[in-house]
């Protein structure tokens, strides 16, 4: 079977879909999805990139990669969709062009954000070299109303970005679905099974990822499990002191074996092993299948992971010793600087990841 695939003006597949290509068939949700279809939108395209985990195993399967003269590069060229996905898709659109720029909107970001918790000590007249101990020593650096509040507003916005982000998605790639379906719940469920799972970062015949070369390792998904499931755990590890807090009136910080200290180690922890052995993956990567800008976008989320989660440890570490008070701006600057650039890079990736899933599912009832 031979199929037509456009992406942007420049680049053409014609691709013959044979045995190498049906190698992961189970593990990659990419080429049947590709065989449903006999033409192609651009909300096609943009679909099966961001139904695409990178897992690689086309690459090194396909008899007409390069060196080949056809130079048939599946993961790189969809790896250049996604990338656009985060522009095309942020709200609104005259910020857009910050996917584009996403180090400097972090570094932006992060200056600002230091300088506004930098001021509100200084206003505040906290002494911020003196140790703070006992309940409510952090908001005796930072007031509750200036910690709670910035981060509160920009998660609004940033759920409200990923989500409209997230309906054009599916707006623009359900071209098989009927006027009128309803997106029905199996499909949201068994998706979302799906990216809980990490089911398609298993690779060819569930041997693992061709990941950071083309031997195969499920080295990837153990350490984007460590990376989301830390970051869940940290997620709740949050609510948790939020209830205690406001629903029990006991003030931050908390003991070492309170469940938001627990649940925050566990999750930082993770977070920081995870975070910091996909980098080590990606530095050994094979550059080969990859897309330079993808990359960049990769590197600058894992590294601002790794800082928000290794200031949090610090801070939970040497909270009773005059450091905590440079440790608590330090990291609710960089948590701050993260929230402000997550719509509009690697972030963004799961909200488009998942919304690829669920049409997947609905394309395959």
């Amino acid at each position: 079977m031979t199929l037509g695939l456009e992406i942007g003006a420049q680049t053409f597949w014609q691709l013959e879909v044979c045995n190498a290509c049906r190698y992961c068939e189970g593990y990659c949700a990419v080429f049947p999805a590709l065989e449903r279809r006999r033409r192609f939108t651009p909300g096609d395209v943009v679909y099966l990139a961001n139904l695409c985990h990178d897992c690689r195993a086309c690459f090194y399967a396909c008899m007409y990669a390069p060196p080949h003269e056809f130079g048939v590069n599946i993961p790189k060229a969809l790896a250049e969709v996604r990338e656009r996905t985060y522009a095309e898709y942020a709200l609104p659109r005259v910020v857009s062009d910050l996917a584009r720029r996403n180090a400097w909107l972090l570094v932006v970001s992060t200056l600002a954000s230091l300088a506004f918790f930098a001021a509100v000590v200084y206003v505040s007249g906290s002494r911020p070299f003196e140790v703070h101990s006992g309940p409510g020593a952090f908001y005796a650096v930072v007031p509750y109303v200036a910690m709670m509040l910035p981060p509160l507003i920009l998660s609004l916005y940033v759920i409200g970005v990923l989500l409209a982000g997230a309906f054009a998605f599916a707006r623009d790639a359900r071209g098989l679905g009927k006027p009128g379906d309803a997106v029905q719940m199996r499909a949201l469920v068994t998706a979302a099974g799906e990216a809980l799972g990490l089911r398609y970062l298993r690779g060819g015949n569930a041997g693992g990822c061709n990941y950071p070369t083309p031997r195969t390792s499920n080295a990837r998904l153990v350490l984007h499990m460590l990376v989301f499931y830390g970051f869940v755990s940290a997620f709740v590890a949050t609510l948790a002191a939020f209830v205690l807090q406001d629903f029990f009136g006991l003030l931050p910080p908390y003991p070492l074996l309170s469940l938001p200290v627990l649940l925050g180690s566990l999750g930082g922890v993770a977070m920081i092993v995870g975070a910091s052995g996909l980098l080590y993956l990606k530095w050994h990567s094979d550059r080969a299948p990859a897309d330079e800008r993808t990359l960049n976008l990769d590197w600058l989320f894992l590294f601002s992971l790794d800082v928000v989660s290794i200031t949090g440890m610090l801070l939970l570490v040497l909270r009773e010793t005059p450091a905590m008070a440079v440790l608590l701006v330090v990291h609710l600057a960089t948590v701050l600087a993260l929230y402000v650039s997550a719509p509009y890079g690697k972030f963004a990736h799961f909200v488009y990841r998942y919304a690829a899933l669920v049409q997947n599912r609905l394309e395959s009832a």
